[in-house]
């Protein structure tokens, strides 16, 4: 059976053009750099392990599927036949092992099983294993520590692919031994055309203003159209910064409450765990979960002020907020442009502090007398 990276007259090489998986991938051609260094990569011989890193949303996990079936399409006897199988989703070929989270965090002795120790045992057929972790970011330290290993030291036949839209949380050893792949954010366009086909009878102003504040992040452009999302954009609007605090700490609670339960079943499953590890697990969930809507929060604040700063230049056109217009030129009216930049600036860099207070209350407190100063 052929092994080993195809030459210019095998299964892989033609990536660049038209009509195969990974070109014709929905995605490709937001993501022509990504679709480039794939291509080559094909051609030269795939690394074993890649990083795609971008925003929810940009094609990593589409391009992934396409990049693993030309990769097991160029080890097999039948290549057609294995890259058809390779692309179902789910995919029934045998050396395709895809893994991803069922609940908040992938589960510890499911990437142990599934990817280490699988990874020690040949091709079912064909010459290579293709071993795809979604959300790699969600793997708990002890698994990215134990997955160090294989990256290190994998067999031939094994390529990992970790996507990931938080690279930041993954261990620095994991990341130095992966070949990024960078994804940029998808086109307001795009967001909002793939909006329209989810939520066909949405208001068209409501969508635009979604794709635009979501900053090429469809999860967070689709978490916007929820009643969630609603209520947080009223809250940045509104500068309730009490409100945004009491639902980020539910939501971290809630956050908390279910990596608690998710360490409990794994210790109740035989895996090793102190209680002081589960709570401090536990607890490190909920503060993540906490920031992030903190910062969606304070983001969706710096972009009104933004926009409120473009309208008093009647510059209307360029706003984010297309569904608020009328109350943004409300509120603009009579504002100096530049006190509201000046409040666009202090809301960004109180976003870019969070990680540095103590207490998120008094940094919030901080930046309501800031901005009443401004704006007075």
């Amino acid at each position: 059976m052929p092994a080993g990276p195809v030459g210019r007259e095998g299964g892989v090489s033609g990536l660049g053009r038209p009509n195969t998986p990974l070109s014709s991938a929905t995605h490709g051609s937001y993501q022509r750099k990504a679709l480039m260094a794939l291509s080559a990569a094909l051609e030269v011989g795939p690394s074993h392990a890649y990083l795609f890193r971008g925003p929810r949303g940009a094609g990593k996990r589409e391009l992934a599927r396409a990049f693993a079936a030309e990769i097991l399409a160029g080890a097999a006897e039948d290549a057609e036949d294995a890259r058809r199988r390779a692309l179902l989703d789910p995919s029934p070929h045998p050396d395709l092992v895809w893994l991803a989270p069922k609940g908040a965090q992938h589960m510890v002795e499911e990437v142990r099983e599934r990817v280490i120790r699988a990874a020690a045992y040949r091709p079912y057929e064909g010459g290579k294993r293709v071993f795809v972790v979604e959300a790699a970011e969600a793997m708990r330290d002890e698994s990215q520590n134990a997955l160090l290993k294989t990256l290190e030291e994998p067999p031939a036949f094994v390529h990992l692919i970790l996507l990931s839209s938080e690279p930041e949380a993954l261990l620095e050893t994991i990341a130095s031994r992966c070949q990024p792949i960078d994804f940029a954010p998808l086109p307001a366009e795009a967001i909002e055309a793939m909006l329209r086909e989810d939520a066909p009878d949405a208001e068209a102003d409501e969508l635009a203003a979604a794709a635009r504040l979501s900053a090429g992040d469809v999860g967070l452009a689709r978490l916007l159209l929820t009643d969630q999302g609603r209520a947080l954009r009223e809250q940045a609007v509104a500068r309730e910064w009490g409100a945004m605090l009491k639902n980020a700490e539910a939501a971290g609670e809630e956050a908390e409450s279910a990596t608690r339960e998710a360490l409990e079943e794994e210790k109740e499953a035989g895996m090793k765990r102190s209680a002081r590890d589960i709570g401090d697990a536990a607890k490190r969930a909920g503060r993540r979960r906490r920031t992030e809507l903190l910062e969606l929060g304070l983001r969706l604040a710096a972009a009104w002020f933004r926009d409120l700063a473009a309208v008093a230049c009647g510059a209307a056109d360029v706003a984010y907020n297309r569904d608020r217009l009328d109350r943004l030129r409300g509120a603009a009216d009579g504002l100096d442009a530049s006190a509201a930049r000046r409040a666009a600036e202090l809301v960004a860099d109180t976003r870019r502090r969070l990680d540095l207070n103590v207490s998120e209350e008094l940094a919030l407190e901080a930046l309501s007398f800031r901005l009443a100063a401004v704006l007075s």
